[in-house]
């Protein structure tokens, strides 16, 4: 009887109940359930841009520097996604915790402000970028010869700043009321959009990377649409409300306090591209540029995976914590752990077997490719060290520490990853070498130190 229930259970976590209960059942199930569709629609939000990359890579002639040129705009674009973490990765777990505490008038008023500060935030955002595009992409990398596909992607990205933080900031709130499978939707939908508008507006209309930027933007469109939909509709018994809209200070402090590590760790990406660009542009020119470009596309594919389950797991650690159910906080961590160690493990080895099988995904360039392997080689060795990183301060922030997760995400990429990017290049004639070299050397010491921290001050004490 004990099994049948604990199976029925089960069900209802991964099945259509109205709202979910995270406090029951086996938590690598819930776990699994939460992140199997985060992860497959956070694959999916990916081919928004690499789609992009790839048919723009393979532009005949003008392929390599158009690449280059989209790659120059990724602080941008980045600083976007960074934004719509603070207010997304911020409210989410607060959600979370409302919920499981059964505070359901709390949950209403998060998320209606997180919803105002995102319409602000993209106002205002666009509007600045939109002024000082051109000096920007100069002072990010570009090049005479790359800005005018920099500055023709970006020009017409901009306009699509707010559906962008609609699907990042809003869709984690469909995942947090149980339902990862509607979430996942939200960028299925978008992305095989965009899979079918890019070959028709870039090569089919010769539009080339304005295409690929227009049919971005229809995309991202219609997924805010979806998400809107879902959370105004009334499907669930907490819902998108006009009246919970208006600002609350107390409210807003606490979203930020604990979304700044979800801003953070794009923030600091941000910094790290731009003096990766800018030092690659010193020592390699725009060929190297463009190789640092493919290796951030491989390295957002290869970690989907742990961010799904990092992703996953918040909602239902941060339930669970709520619920003062600290033995299941503890089974969910020990399971992400393990998880996001063995498939990182997995990955670095095969990205180290086959380097160019990655490369020619998104270009076909015989010096690109011939630079790119060993580049790759370089960047990924700490690859598992990563998802220390990662299950540590998915931990701190599905349970609310903030400040921890701040911290390190700081530390790897502030105070290790971005003078060792100076420095190295600097150091035994390292050259380029340097630049890759810093990432599996932040991952070692930054996903270390974080991890540690973790089950020393948090873990243990559950």
């Amino acid at each position: 009887m004990q099994q049948m229930e604990e199976n029925k259970q089960d069900r209802q976590h991964m099945g259509g109940t109205k709202q979910r209960d995270f406090s029951s059942g086996k938590m690598w199930k819930i776990i699994t359930a939460q992140a199997v569709p985060l992860t497959v629609a956070q694959l999916v939000q990916l081919l928004y841009n690499i789609v992009d990359r790839l048919y723009i890579g393979h532009l005949p002639e003008v392929g390599p520097l158009a690449l280059t040129g989209v790659g120059v705009t990724f602080p941008i674009t980045t600083l976007i996604l960074a934004f719509a973490n603070l207010f997304g990765t911020g409210g989410a777990p607060l959600f979370s915790i409302a919920r499981g505490a059964k505070n359901e008038d709390k949950a209403h008023v998060i998320m209606g402000n997180v919803f105002t500060m995102i319409l602000i935030a993209s106002m205002v955002i666009m509007s600045f970028c939109m002024i000082l595009r051109v000096p920007m992409l100069y002072l990010f990398g570009a090049s005479d010869a790359t800005i005018v596909y920099a500055e023709s992607y970006l020009r017409i990205y901009l306009f699509g700043v707010l559906f962008s933080m609609i699907v990042t900031g809003m869709n984690g709130f469909i995942s947090a009321l149980g339902f990862p499978r509607t979430a996942m939707w939200t960028t299925v939908i978008g992305a095989v959009l965009n899979l079918i508008l890019d070959p028709i507006f870039i090569f089919g209309l010769s539009m080339g990377v304005e295409g690929a930027a227009t049919a971005t933007v229809i995309s991202q469109c219609v997924s805010a649409v979806w998400v809107m939909h879902f959370l105004i509709a009334g499907k669930t018994d907490l819902t998108l409300r006009l009246s919970c809209m208006k600002l609350k200070g107390r409210v807003v402090l606490d979203v930020i306090g604990l979304g700044v590590s979800g801003f953070m760790q794009q923030a600091t990406n941000c910094v790290v591209q731009i003096v990766c660009n800018v030092t690659l542009q010193n020592y390699g020119g725009d060929l190297y540029v463009g190789i640092m470009t493919i290796i951030n596309s491989i390295r957002e594919i290869a970690s989907l995976p742990v961010t799904g389950i990092s992703s996953g797991g918040q909602p239902v650690l941060g339930y669970n914590y709520g619920a003062k159910q600290p033995e299941r906080v503890k089974e969910g961590i020990r399971f992400m752990a393990l998880m996001g160690v063995a498939y990182t493990a997995l990955m670095w080895l095969v990205i180290e077997l086959f380097p160019s099988a990655f490369i020619r995904i998104f270009s076909d360039d015989a010096q690109t490719i011939a630079y790119g392997i060993h580049a790759v080689r370089l960047y990924f060795l700490g690859f598992v060290f990563m998802s220390l990183q990662f299950m540590g301060q998915s931990t701190f922030v599905g349970l609310g520490k903030a400040k921890r997760a701040v911290f390190f995400s700081i530390l790897r990429k502030i105070v290790i990853v971005v003078p060792l990017t100076i420095a190295l290049p600097m150091l035994a004639g390292l050259g380029t070498d340097g630049v890759f070299l810093a990432e599996p050397i932040s991952n070692l010491i930054g996903g270390l130190a974080c991890f540690v921290t973790m089950y020393v001050t948090l873990y243990r004490k559950l």
